[in-house]
């Protein structure tokens, strides 16, 4: 029982770092106080100094597939956070990061049981009802960013999941993601403020550093399947924190697609220990 509760605490804690990248990037995004490319490439490097501590051995091959996943993430949810908004922008993000994970559960041979399944569907719905006609509209491309920064995201979990040392894994990642963003800077057409490049500090050295060893923590004590229903809580806290912190709309999508996502977290949570009796 004791366990069961420090991996919800972790898990909280992971969904308000990932929560808070969104309401960081929005407000940093949005406002102009910095673009794209310099928000990526100090995002990555504030991580990876953090992080060098927790480093252990020089990066190597077999750390390029999550520095890549990282990197394309972080480039494809700066650029998609120039024109989403907060909310919006958390929602397709990890609706398609719960669609990648299950994907690559099913891949491996993963199975869900019917609360498993009821668990998703009612989560999925709740996502469907946020995004339901009377809210904000769409840029198409943004989108598109978006929903590319969600597979890398999904990819970028389940490697986390099946490596070791959390912090030492996040450390190197953000270490080798870090050059690969740099090209990013030609797109920007000016220097950042010194506003925008401090909430770019925040977000690489707290809401991601920490954010995703802790993450990495969590996720191998659960299926995958719980793991991508979980972050499904993200949007709903970054639509939360949209709402109060960045002036963004409320609506009742948000009450009644927020207490469907919860609902299919704890039907998907409840899963394992079920099977285990």
């Amino acid at each position: 029982m004791r366990g069961a509760a420090l991996t919800l605490c972790l898990a909280a804690f992971a969904i308000l770092a990932f929560a808070g990248n969104s309401l960081i990037a929005r407000a940093a995004l949005a406002d102009g106080a910095i673009e794209a490319g310099a928000f990526s490439a100090i995002r990555l490097a504030a991580g990876a100094l953090v992080l060098l501590p927790f480093l252990g051995r020089r990066p190597s091959m077999k750390d390029a597939p999550g520095a890549i996943s990282l990197a394309v993430y972080v480039a494809g949810f700066s650029l998609a956070y120039l024109s989403l908004g907060a909310a919006t922008g958390a929602l397709i993000l990890f609706a398609c990061v719960q669609a990648t994970i299950i994907a690559i559960g099913y891949a491996r041979g993963e199975t869900l049981s019917l609360l498993g399944w009821s668990g998703i569907a009612l989560a999925m719905g709740g996502l469907i009802t946020l995004l339901s006609p009377g809210g904000e509209s769409v840029a198409v491309g943004a989108a598109v960013l978006m929903a590319i920064a969600g597979i890398a995201w999904g990819a970028y979990t389940v490697i986390g999941r099946s490596g070791g040392d959390p912090a030492g894994s996040t450390a190197r990642n953000f270490l080798l993601a870090a050059p690969v963003v740099l090209p990013m800077l030609l797109l920007d057409s000016g220097l950042p403020s010194w506003h925008g490049a401090m909430l770019a500090v925040v977000a690489g050295a707290v809401t991601s550093g920490m954010g995703y060893v802790i993450w990495y923590k969590v996720t191998p004590r659960l299926s995958l399947a719980t793991v991508a229903s979980v972050q499904l809580a993200t949007p709903v806290v970054a639509a939360i924190g949209g709402v109060f912190l960045l002036s963004e709309s409320a609506s009742w999508q948000l009450i009644a697609g927020g207490g469907l996502i919860v609902g299919g977290i704890i039907l998907t949570i409840l899963k394992p220990a079920q099977s285990a009796d």
